[in-house]
């Protein structure tokens, strides 16, 4: 059955939109659509975002991996480069210090009609994809440039895969509990 899905591009359009709606509901309802709680998080009086973030981080480690070990997802490590890492982070930053949002949240904030995030933020992310599709392969030199080789966190580690998974949400858990005890 998991063959099937995996070659119907229809299905495959139709899980994407189904779990984008549904992350976008689970943004929303964390309230990290909203341009007070992500100004808040940069200004660092509001860590609702990164508690978001850690949370989603553990969840989805362990919803992959053991997705990965029943056969129903295949992973493949990425590799980058120093070039687009800082070249990309330098748009993203822009983007999101200008209008308050990260694409996600724009795109949930869209959901519960934000218009600042409709016109700033989907037309930015529409302009923004335009610009890089005309412009990238001029600057592929500039991209590549610094790679990164292709490596997990249990190669870092020296670990197996549910020992890294279990270490990494153990720090994160501490963390989460740490912003909770301060208030944060």
């Amino acid at each position: 059955m998991l063959e099937a899905v995996r070659r119907n591009r229809r299905v495959q359009l139709f899980l994407g939109l189904l779990f984008g709606m549904i992350f976008g509901v689970f943004l929303q309802k964390a309230g990290v659509t909203r341009y007070e709680v992500i100004v808040g998080q940069l200004l660092l009086t509001d860590f609702t975002v990164l508690k978001v973030m850690m949370s989603a981080i553990i969840v989805g480690m362990f919803g992959v991996h053991f997705m990965h070990s029943r056969g129903m997802v295949n992973l493949h490590i990425r590799g980058g480069s120093f070039g687009g890492t800082v070249l990309g982070s330098l748009v993203f930053g822009m983007g999101f210090g200008l209008l308050g949002y990260c694409p996600g949240t724009a795109a949930g904030a869209v959901g519960h009609g934000a218009m600042d995030a409709l016109i700033g933020g989907l037309g930015g992310l529409v302009c923004g994809s335009w610009l890089f599709a005309v412009s990238s392969p001029r600057m592929e030199s500039l991209l590549a440039q610094g790679a990164f080789r292709k490596v997990s966190l249990q190669e870092v580690f020296n670990t197996g895969t549910w020992t890294t998974i279990v270490l990494i949400s153990t720090v994160l858990a501490a963390l989460l509990a740490g912003l909770e005890r301060l208030g944060l």
